[in-house]
């Protein structure tokens, strides 16, 4: 299964948890590990997204980055 998929079953889960007649420790604990798994899904989702984002095409991944040059980039040789 995917991940959305999964993400779609838990969230019908955690919406009828409360409805199921389960003692309220147990359904404190279901609700607890359900909220946990969709937040590593969650997780994992969004980090693929920002992987795809980033990915130039050809197998390396980079994004804007600042580089400070320590050259100078005027001396009194150019401006002569």
């Amino acid at each position: 299964m995917s991940k959305e998929t999964f993400v779609f079953i838990f969230g019908i889960l955690l919406t009828i948890v409360p409805f199921l007649g389960v003692p309220e420790a147990w359904r404190q604990y279901a609700i607890l590990g359900i909220g946990i798994i969709l937040i590593f899904i969650g997780y994992a989702l969004r980090r693929g997204v920002y992987l795809n984002e980033i990915d130039r095409g050809n197998g390396e991944r980079g994004a804007d980055s600042f580089v400070e040059t320590t050259e100078t980039l005027f001396d009194e040789r150019s401006l002569e």
